[in-house]
């Protein structure tokens, strides 16, 4: 098949697996006598392997060492469980991060409930203050006696 059948079929971009084959992640296909590129099954499903770790948020890095793993099937997969813990402990620690993401959004939003003049709404207020290297209340407040942020219009910021 053709590269952009390839792609097609994967959900993968032209250029993103022209990519894989610089980077030697995908062998390059043979050429039909036009120089058309043209992948058989092994290249399909090396890529499909690919794209499923990509899925998997692995990295380039990751994925190559994974493929030569399947490369030599006689090889102690100790490295390959390694490999993916990393990646766990890595999604573990964006999910914590994005946890806090969340809370920060949701005290932020708690600033304002209903509709008003921006110069009264209490998110801008809580923006300008942090712009400002003071307090807001989607982030911990120093245990260095910082008091609440100064309320600050927007029109402030904008002057400075």
């Amino acid at each position: 098949m053709k590269i952009g059948e390839l792609g097609a079929r994967f959900g993968v971009d032209v250029e993103t697996i022209r990519y894989y084959e610089r980077e030697g992640l995908l062998p390059a296909p043979a050429r039909s006598a036009n120089g058309y590129r043209e992948y058989g099954p092994g290249q399909a499903e090396r890529l499909a392997f690919i794209r499923h770790c990509r899925a998997l948020d692995m990295s380039l890095v990751d994925i190559k060492v994974l493929l030569s793993f399947l490369e030599s099937p006689s090889r102690d997969c100790a490295h390959v469980d390694e490999l993916v813990d990393g990646q766990l402990a890595r999604v573990r620690a964006r999910i914590k991060s994005m946890r806090t993401l969340e809370k920060q959004l949701a005290a932020l939003r708690r600033q304002c409930r209903s509709p008003r003049p921006t110069k009264k709404c209490g998110i801008f207020t809580e923006l300008v203050a942090a712009a400002h290297g003071e307090a807001c209340v989607c982030h911990e407040r120093s245990s260095q006696g910082r008091g609440p942020a100064r309320s600050r219009t927007s029109r402030e910021i904008r002057r400075r």
